[in-house]
């Protein structure tokens, strides 16, 4: 066997953490009782040793997905040739306070004729490093590794043929379950169950989907997109809601780890942590749809870590935290796993928790200040902590830095990174004065006005005729595109019009972006990668802000064709077009809803 494709998947999750099921059926990542816990499940990464949760026909079929409208719940259909059947899978939330209390509901349905469903359930627990203990007890069974104990809740009726009989097969369990048209049964996986093993009535489990299809439609409803791609622009908020760890309102950049950014090489990272870049910008976008709830919660999150850090050696804030708030990242390989196709090292934690990346801070200000304008103000002890934020962004912009792509070849004066305390100075400013606050507004103004004239000098490379990556190179990075953007320059001031030209030339391919060119400007790391998601919807964004609306759409048109059959987008895309990179990606999405607003108000 090997591992399905990253774009046959779709996702479920209860906002604390996320399981991924395959096109035939699997659930083949799930990590608990958090998006950063070891994994249950992982034949993502591992088919021999990673663990599933597998539910599919008997025999011979072919199967399509489709969400459940407006919702987090995915249903996956079988054909035969005896019948058509479904099975339907939801996580009913989680609620707003940490717990270890997790619910996988996978209801089984005949639609037509008769249909014979096979289950297997095999959990690895720890990334596969802890073994366990199966018990058959009452009604179901419990499958105990050691921190994470499962409980299996057959659904079934009452005194029925006794279908959804559990029975085991080694460590781990077996079903059969055998319906006619019309006839629902399934399963239910529980961590940290309040009791012994149960008979779930089907009612009961219908009541379920009913509360978490309505949970979903309720939430969705804030939006107030009414635009010309309401379907993918909606499916996007709803993967950026997923994304979110309820209880502290941080954002996940990916829920899994380890997934290649080029098959078969080195560049597999974890991406199960919230990125105070990535954050931000889901944030500014969930804004941009009228979703201020999260940005709230956000705003507390990102407050306390500027408190917790004031004064660290690598700033007042990290690059990246775990859900709670913990900065605690160290990396490890697992050796034992095969990894994505043979994609090695698999690594968890991640080694660039402590890098000096400036842009972070241009990015956190630029979301605080959008949500002041949402009309979320930042209260006094948190105003105080931006103070003390942009006092050492002033004294310390000018170091060289690790930049936004997290670059393993060494500091450089990234051009992105100065731009973004252009902003981070730039709003705090603004936010200061409109609302009277205290701070060294004199101070921050020539500090601005500084980073100004030097990205002007020092970042426009003459030859190129174009912004460049860092001040001792004239290599091209499309992280700039986010630079008419935030407000730097004018969409069509000659210089960036130039600078898309140069990009147009090096960066793109049929409308998708590369990052960089790790060969003219090595990054530390062997190999090469494919297209970046991100960049590719920045691109649409920077053509609509030039006035270049039809081009501009006709590459967010061709885009929407590389998401998979349920609209979700991994990191990258690889030169055969298939889906690369940790998925489904926060920054991919939430680019994707951004280029979606310019767009829509250019062509309007």
């Amino acid at each position: 066997m090997t591992e399905t494709a990253i774009s046959e998947h779709g996702m479920i999750g209860d906002l604390h953490t996320v399981a991924l099921v395959t096109t035939d059926g699997s659930i083949d990542w799930f990590c608990c009782p958090r998006f950063d816990s070891p994994s249950v499940f992982g034949a993502l990464l591992d088919d021999e040793r990673g663990g599933r949760f597998r539910v599919r026909p008997a025999g011979d079929f072919t199967s399509r997905q489709v969400y459940y409208p407006d919702s987090a719940v995915l249903i996956t259909r079988f054909f035969t040739a005896e019948g058509v059947g479904e099975v339907v899978d939801f996580m009913p939330p989680a609620g707003e306070h940490a717990t270890g209390n997790h619910r996988i509901v996978r209801l089984i349905r005949c639609v037509r004729g008769r249909m014979r469903f096979e289950v297997e359930l095999a959990p690895r627990f720890d990334y596969g490093r802890r073994p366990h203990r199966t018990e058959l007890a009452g009604a179901g069974a419990v499958l105990d590794g050691g921190s994470t104990v499962l409980t299996v809740h057959p659904v079934r009726e009452p005194g029925d043929e006794r279908l959804a009989e559990v029975r085991h097969a080694g460590q781990d369990l077996e079903m059969s379950v055998e319906l006619s048209a019309g006839q629902v049964r399934g399963v239910v996986l529980e961590a940290d169950a309040d009791g012994p093993p149960r008979e779930i009535r089907v009612a009961e489990v219908r009541r379920l989907f009913e509360e978490t299809t309505a949970f979903w439609q309720n939430w969705l409803a804030g939006s107030s997109y009414r635009g010309r791609w309401r379907e993918a622009v909606e499916r996007s908020a709803i993967t950026l809601k997923l994304l979110t760890y309820a209880p502290t309102g941080g954002i996940v950049a990916a829920p899994t780890a380890g997934l290649p950014e080029q098959v078969g090489g080195e560049r597999n990272w974890d991406y199960r942590y919230t990125w105070v870049r990535d954050a931000s910008f889901s944030v500014s976008a969930l804004l941009g749809l009228g979703f201020d709830g999260e940005a709230e919660r956000f705003g507390r999150w990102l407050g306390d870590r500027v408190r917790e850090r004031a004064g660290g050696s690598s700033g007042p804030l990290n690059i990246m935290y775990r859900v709670d708030g913990s900065s605690d990242l160290k990396e490890d390989v697992l050796d034992h796993w095969s990894g994505y196709r043979g994609s090695r090292p698999v690594r968890i934690g991640n080694g660039a928790a402590e890098q000096l990346q400036l842009d972070i801070y241009g990015e956190a200000m630029d979301s605080l200040f959008a949500g002041d304008r949402a009309g979320l103000p930042i209260p006094h002890q948190g105003w105080r902590a931006v103070r003390d934020v942009l006092d050492w962004v002033c004294a310390n912009w000018d170091q060289p830095e690790e930049g936004i792509w997290e670059t393993r070849g060494g500091r450089r004066p990234f051009t992105y990174g100065r731009l973004m305390c252009w902003v981070a100075l730039d709003r705090g400013i603004r936010l200061a004065a409109e609302h009277g606050r205290p701070a060294d507004q004199q101070r921050w103004a020539a500090e601005r006005d500084r980073i100004y004239e030097e990205v002007h000098d020092r970042g426009w490379h003459p030859g190129r005729r174009a912004f460049v990556q860092h001040y001792d190179t004239d290599v091209l990075d499309s992280s700039l595109l986010r630079m008419p953007r935030l407000g730097f320059i004018a969409g069509r001031d000659p210089q960036w019009l130039s600078t898309l030209d140069a990009m147009a030339d090096e960066l793109v391919t049929d409308s998708l972006v590369y990052r960089y060119d790790p060969a003219a400007s090595p990054d530390g790391l062997r190999g090469s990668e494919g297209t970046f998601s991100l960049c590719t919807f920045a691109w649409v964004d920077a053509l609509a802000r030039a006035g270049r609306v039809r081009e501009a759409r006709g590459a967010f048109e061709k885009m929407l064709t590389y998401a998979n059959h349920l609209g979700l987008f991994s990191e990258e895309i690889a030169l055969t077009g298939e889906q690369i990179g940790n998925f489904p990606q926060a920054f991919t999405h939430l680019a994707l809803i951004d280029a979606a607003l310019t767009l829509d108000a250019a062509l309007a």
